[in-house]
């Protein structure tokens, strides 16, 4: 299938999706998350929740980030230039919903792309070989490419891979990782 298709696909199945489903399989992947070799890092990049899209809880993550007293960054996005900039989650931070209903800091302490070590990046479908796609407006193939080589990608998602996406480009950033509430899949082999 091509992106267009998967968005589709995975739009319309995660409406199907309750609350509970979305909140169990939320904590599922966050517990998953757990098993991965990614916690001797600093800074962990999270997106927040668009409740709206049906998204991950992140709330789950957020709180094991704060747990491991780990620096969490969040993004504000930039929709002239389709990019991001990013802030330091911190307990003076304001979010407010963007047009979009995307949650976004409104302001504070800039954290450069270079600083971030781990990135949990959402998308709507993924393949086996660890391509993904997303909601098609390439903010985060636009950030993940400027982040260090070492930076790990985990993509979280309710739903196993597709076999492969037939349209990928050159511009898109494979994930190292994705996390469903049921496995770990790997693609830095």
């Amino acid at each position: 299938m091509n992106k267009k298709e998967l968005r589709k696909k995975y739009k319309e199945l995660r409406q199907f999706l309750s609350s509970e489903e979305i909140e169990d399989k939320s904590l599922a992947i966050a517990n998953q998350l757990l098993h991965l070799d990614i916690w001797d890092k600093l800074y962990y990049h999270l997106f927040l929740t668009i409740e709206e899209q049906k998204e991950i809880n992140t709330e789950y993550i957020l709180q094991i980030l704060a747990g491991k007293d780990k620096e969490i960054v969040i993004s504000k996005c930039n929709f002239e230039a389709l990019s991001m900039t990013h802030f330091l989650l911190t307990d003076n931070t304001k979010i407010k919903k963007n047009s979009y209903n995307v949650p976004e800091p409104i302001d504070g302490l800039e954290v450069p792309d270079a600083k971030i070590d781990v990135v949990f990046v959402p998308l709507l479908a993924y393949d086996k070989q660890g391509n993904r796609v997303g909601y098609g407006k390439g903010f985060y193939d636009n950030f993940l490419n400027k982040c260090k080589p070492e930076t790990i990608k985990i993509g979280l998602s309710f739903f196993p891979p597709e076999e492969k996406i037939e349209d990928v480009s050159e511009s898109d950033v494979k994930l190292a990782f994705c996390v469903t509430p049921d496995a770990i899949f790997s693609f830095t082999n």
